[in-house]
This record gives structure tokens, C-alpha cells and sequence, in this order.
């Protein structure tokens, strides 16, 4: 009898809490990364998993930003030096010792892309309660660029749609 109605409490609580989560409004989160010491916000379902920058394959006759490719989980990347290819600074090839926090993003395949973005750094997890939206600037952005958000501390973060990445066609164009 006591565990009937442990589990009957279960249950009710249970419904609450999805009865609850059904009826709160969706808020944004984002991966924090930092390529050339500027922060990038990709969101949480465009991004997949995190990896240390193992070996990459060099791939001959590609741009100088498009890095090679890479084994992540049995699935084959390409692995695009993201910070290069946004032109914040030259490439750094995978051979020329890639500092240590430098990390690989696996973009979730639900965009459409086996790809691996190279960063400096991960600066963890954030939510529009931690951002304010910055005013429009009217500066020329790729169709990827989203807005731009700012934090307390006043940093300018650039959100980034991975969807929209993995169709541009500067990014499609790997081949010299």
C-alpha cells in the first residue's frame, strides 16, 4: 500500500514539473566560446559535443582556414580554423601546436554539416537572464551573424547561427 501510493506522489509530482516546464517560456542558451579573444554565443541546439584537439588530416587544395579533417566518435569532420576563417587572425595550422584550450565544436547534424569549428577557448554556458541585447549598429554582418549581446561585466558577444554558417557560401567553398 505504501508504495502505491509513493509511486501515485511520483507520478503527480512528475506532472507538475512537466506541466510547469510547458507553460514557461523558452529561454535562449548559448555555448560561450572565444576565437582571437572574441566572444562567440552558438545555441545549445546547433552546437554538438566538445572535444580536445586531437589528430586532423591535412586535406590538400583547400582555403587556408579549412584545417583537414577529423575522426570525432567514429564520424569524419571537417575541421574549419574558425577564428581564421572569420578573418580575426591568420590561420594557425593544426601542426603548429594548438594551445592547450583550444577545443573542437562538432556542430550538431541537425544543421546539415559534419563540421568541427577550432576555438581558443570555452567560456561556458549563458542565458538570455545573463545577457542584454545590444541595439542594432547597421553594420555590414554575414547572414550568420545574429545580434550581438552584452554582459554585466560589459563584454560584446556576437551570436552566431550554425545553421546559417553551414550555408554560406564563402564557408561551402573550401577549394582553392
Amino acid at each position: 500500500m505504501a508504495k502505491r501510493d509513493a509511486l501515485r506522489e511520483l507520478q503527480s509530482r512528475l506532472a507538475q514539473r512537466l506541466s510547469a516546464v510547458r507553460t514557461e517560456a523558452p529561454s535562449a542558451s548559448w555555448l560561450a566560446i572565444e576565437c582571437a579573444g572574441v566572444g562567440l554565443l552558438l545555441p545549445l541546439a546547433g552546437a554538438g559535443e566538445i572535444f580536445p584537439v586531437g589528430t586532423i588530416a591535412p586535406v590538400p587544395h583547400t582555403r587556408p582556414w579549412f584545417v583537414g579533417v577529423a575522426n570525432l566518435r567514429g564520424g569524419l569532420h571537417g575541421v574549419v580554423d574558425f577564428a581564421a576563417f572569420l578573418g580575426l587572425r591568420p590561420t594557425q595550422a593544426a601542426a603548429e601546436g594548438v594551445r592547450e584550450q583550444a577545443r573542437l565544436l562538432a556542430l550538431n547534424p541537425s544543421v546539415g554539416s559534419h563540421v568541427a569549428l577550432l576555438f581558443e577557448r570555452l567560456a561556458g554556458l549563458r542565458t538570455a537572464a545573463q545577457l542584454q541585447r545590444e541595439p542594432d549598429d547597421e553594420l555590414s554582418r554575414p547572414s550568420f551573424a545574429g545580434p550581438r549581446w552584452r554582459d554585466d561585466r560589459q563584454r560584446v558577444w556576437q551570436e552566431i547561427d550554425p545553421a546559417a554558417l553551414v550555408q554560406h557560401e564563402q564557408f561551402l567553398g573550401i577549394a582553392r
